[in-house]
């Protein structure tokens, strides 16, 4: 079944590259020679191979290539059909079809050059997104709790170093109690987290209660999950992995496997001897089983993953999927607030979203 659908996927996906290819061959038919030609189809080949390539040599000059292959795929998608429909229409009329061609070409490209900018302007500056909340639940302290929250980082070639910096500079600007980072910190392997010296760069947040994470789909390793953790406690980030703790006898946290995890175990049996009565803040890296969350006594669950759907239209699929795909949900006492992150997966753009970086302000019951 894996293997059908694999191929399914991989045909798909082939004829998509086609009709880019295609595309672009129609526009320079008339004026290239062969020797350009070909060398535009072995280059078609090569960036529509790049991720894959990437990933199974472990090259970091593919792997940028590859990132930005899925930026220009993702936008000529959305935006050839709309091309194709505009040059069709204009047919009808009396321009000369070779003057329409030229320019529909000349328009693509700067359209496509246009939301390449804009996109990676909205994945490279994050945003502080607030949200106030009140969990009816009494503290220990009257004082209102800051939680400060990132998710998605997903830390690699393009989402380096800097990227860190930048990050913990905002986060210590904020003045947080608490930093929460609820899953895909890696993207899928630790190499570059650990050659950039992110762990140092994250060990340098600043929180009277401490830095908190679970884990997420893309928090993979070759080594064993013990070993994962490890890296990421050596930056004083304490991973909590089907876990909880109460923090100063105010709040307790909880911290979940992910949802794709055959180990993870039933929240209740987390909960089962857990004092009820404070308040129960948990992360869970994959928006879902708000219900179970709700009737298990849990007052606010911090999430990501959905990306907001990274590049529109993208966030129409994730609206379908999931019951809150970004923002803020209450239902009766249960609280979800899921951030589109901070950084992002593949493609490194983002349309129709955002990056941020999520403050919490949470008041508690007298």
């Amino acid at each position: 079944m894996f293997i059908l659908i694999g191929v399914i996927f991989i045909l798909l996906y082939a004829l998509l590259v086609f009709y880019i290819g295609w595309s672009g061959w129609k526009w320079m038919k008339p004026t290239l020679s062969l020797k350009f030609k070909l060398l535009y189809i072995f280059t078609i080949i090569f960036l529509s191979s790049s991720f894959i390539l990437a990933r199974l040599f472990n090259n970091l000059y593919i792997s940028i290539i590859g990132s930005y292959w899925l930026a220009l795929f993702s936008l000529l998608l959305l935006l050839l059909p709309l091309v194709h429909i505009t040059v069709w229409l204009l047919r009808l009329t009396s321009l000369p079809r070779h003057h329409v061609l030229k320019w529909s070409g000349v328009i693509t490209l700067i359209l496509l050059i246009s939301l390449l900018s804009y996109g990676s302007f909205n994945a490279f500056s994050p945003i502080i997104r607030t949200y106030d909340i009140t969990i009816a639940k009494k503290s220990t302290s009257s004082e209102p709790l800051k939680i400060v929250m990132a998710s998605d980082m997903h830390f690699s070639v393009l989402s380096g170093k800097n990227h860190a910096t930048g990050m913990v500079d905002e986060i210590n600007a904020l003045n947080p109690d608490i930093v929460l980072f609820p899953g895909d910190i890696f993207d899928d392997q630790v190499e570059q987290y650990i050659d950039q010296g992110i762990g140092p760069i994250l060990a340098k947040i600043q929180a009277p209660y401490g830095v908190y994470a679970s884990l997420g789909n893309h928090d993979k390793y070759e080594g064993t999950m013990a070993e994962l953790i490890d890296i990421l406690e050596q930056s004083n980030i304490h991973v909590l992995y089907d876990e909880s703790i109460t923090i100063d006898d105010r709040f307790t946290l909880i911290g979940r496997k992910d949802h794709s995890d055959p180990d993870r175990i039933l929240l209740s049996d987390i909960m089962k001897d857990l004092d009820l009565s404070k308040p129960m803040i948990l992360l869970d890296h994959q928006p879902k089983d708000f219900d179970i969350a709700q009737q298990q006594g849990i007052d606010l669950m911090v999430s990501g993953h959905t990306h907001h759907g990274q590049i529109a239209p993208a966030n129409l699929i994730t609206q379908r999927l999931f019951e809150n795909d970004w923002g803020l949900l209450q239902k009766h006492q249960f609280h979800s607030i899921v951030t589109s992150g901070f950084g992002f997966w593949g493609p490194p753009i983002r349309i129709g979203s955002r990056a941020e970086i999520v403050q919490i302000n949470v008041m508690f019951g007298l």
